[in-house]
């Protein structure tokens, strides 16, 4: 999926929360390698990384639990040439209490959310895992300590070359600061960007599935985590032991069409919170729903003319604000923290509630503070976390995003369609439009993405898999779990969520318990079955 982040590395500083494009290869750049496109059978000989032992200790830092552990998991940079230079992933885990069967692997989604750090913040949502698991979670490549990727911070990074209007509208514009976005990133990322996606990350799951000593590799992976779970099904199907995607992501629709569905599906979720909130004298935009919905139009286009200055180095922007509203949306029990620090924005000025979802949805408590990263370790180590920098959840997410598409568009192209697109995507969402359009256009100018997910992820041998999708799922659409399903074939378990919100897990006691059920005691729910709201559940 498309994430929903502040593209504004600055504001990132107050609120950086762990949970939801540039892979800019620009002058001087290798190129992206072989093995994106290469055969899942014609694998590299990765005997050196066998045999590994991985030694846990307490997590560094304040506000850490003290019963999860951290260590690290080395391994290839670049899968053409294992027996090359080596990167470190940071992997954190929470023991199990009774009889062990093994690993369960968590991906939160993003992409470009760190897991580690997720994993502290939301521990006791997967307690009851650990019945017969470690749970374990990881920082992909070119995520959180993992090597981080970043474009720069300030008003020069690479992120905020669409920052206004204009960009949007004028092709000659356009190019140039998609050109000079991917020469900032590229400098600013390291060697890491060519090889960062979600084929190789997959490959990495597989050395750290060796590494814990797992057989098979037991998964838990929310939105983007769902792909990356398929991925690794196509690649290492005699590898899959109990596997759950939930929320599920699309495998065959291009970054463009992503965009608009998400623009939509997002304008729903909007469209829901205003009916909800003007029933509530203290709805900061009235208690008409038409007239609210205006309300929420003219306050973005207001910010976007006449950014609010913060107490953290940036303006806040409309599109900024945008970026919130996406995270707020993600759940219904977020609505009246959303409620509260919209009207705190509009009647006082004060952004800094809005500023708790800007990074995420939640403003954590975080364990260290951020700065930027000065001389740092060798090449392939973990950075400390205090030196992860703060832009490197969207500077992730776009460079995943991109590589895993393998659509390109020209300049000529990009010149015919900007006005098409513009228009796509603000019937869409006049309020998510563009911002969604600025995601997808940044991956302009960069090589071309693999082809494996579109040509490869299909028709799997494994073992029984189960999806969940949910009806009101504002970021990734119902409709896409059905088609992933189809696309996996017969492996692929159907579980209905006739619920709200992004994901449904944390947010349905009967998906969660049937969730728990597959994945500690194999048992599987009818394919096609559902789960309804938890409000009409027994």
């Amino acid at each position: 999926m498309l994430a929903k982040l502040s593209t504004r590395p600055g504001l990132r500083r107050c609120a950086l929360a762990a949970t939801a494009a540039l892979t800019l290869m620009g002058a001087g750049l290798p190129t992206i390698t072989a093995n994106r496109n290469a055969d899942a059978d014609d694998r590299p000989d990765l005997s050196r990384f066998d045999g590994q032992k991985v030694v846990w200790s307490a997590c560094k830092g304040d506000g850490m639990p003290k019963d999860l552990q951290c260590a690290k998991v080395t391994v290839p940079l670049d899968y053409a040439h294992p027996e090359k230079a080596t990167l470190d992933l940071a992997i954190a885990r929470y023991r199990a209490t009774g009889h062990k069967r093994g690993s369960v692997v968590l991906d939160f989604g993003g992409p470009g959310g760190a897991g580690v750090p997720e994993l502290a913040h939301s521990g006791k949502e997967f307690m009851d895992l650990t019945d017969g698991y470690d749970v374990v979670a990881f920082d992909p490549r070119g995520v959180g300590r993992s090597s981080p990727v970043s474009c720069g911070s300030g008003q020069d990074s690479g992120l905020a070359s669409l920052d206004d209007d204009a960009a949007l509208a004028d092709p000659r514009t356009l190019l140039p600061r998609l050109k000079k976005a991917a020469a900032v990133c590229a400098e600013h990322s390291g060697p890491v960007l060519p090889h960062i996606g979600t084929v190789d990350a997959a490959r990495d799951m597989d050395v750290m599935r060796r590494a814990l000593g797992d057989k098979k590799l037991n998964y838990l992976g929310f939105s983007y985590g769902s792909r990356l779970g398929a991925v690794y099904a196509a690649q290492y199907p005699d590898k899959v032991g109990r596997m759950v995607l939930d929320g599920v992501d699309t495998l065959t629709e291009p970054l463009s069409e992503q965009g608009v569905a998400s623009a939509r599906g997002q304008q729903v979720a909007l469209d829901d919170f205003v009916g909800w909130c003007v029933k509530d004298i203290a709805c900061p935009f009235g208690q008409d729903p038409r007239v609210a919905r205006e309300a929420v139009v003219r306050l973005v286009r207001s910010l976007d003319e006449d950014p609010l200055p913060t107490d953290f180095g940036a303006d806040f922007t409309g599109q900024d604000l945008v970026g919130a509203l996406g995270q707020g949306l993600y759940s219904k029990e977020l609505w009246p923290l959303l409620e509260r620090a919209l009207a705190q924005l509009t009647e006082s000025g004060d952004a800094s509630g809005v500023l708790g979802f800007a990074g995420g949805g939640i403003a954590l408590p975080l364990p260290f503070p951020l700065r930027s990263p000065g001389g740092g370790p060798s090449p392939g180590a973990l950075v400390d976390a205090e030196d992860v920098p703060p832009d490197n959840l969207p500077a992730a997410l776009m460079a995943i995003n991109c590589a895993d598409d393998p659509d390109r568009p020209n300049a000529r192209q990009v010149t015919a369609d900007l006005q098409r697109l513009r228009a796509a995507y603000d019937k869409a969402s006049p309020v998510f439009g563009r911002y969604r359009l600025a995601e997808v256009l940044m991956c302009y100018g960069r090589p071309k993405g693999t082809d494996f997910i579109r040509d490869e992820v299909k028709d799997l041998s494994t073992p029984k898999m189960l999806l969940v999708g949910t009806r009101g799922d504002p970021a990734t659409p119902y409709r896409w779990t059905v088609e992933t399903a189809k696309r996996l074939g017969s492996s692929a378990v159907v579980l209905d969520n006739r619920g709200e919100g992004h994901t449904g897990y944390g947010s349905s006691k009967c998906v969660h318990r049937k969730v728990d059920d597959f994945l500690l005691y194999g048992s599987l729910p009818p394919s096609g079955s559902s789960c309804g709201p938890d409000e009409d559940a027994d």
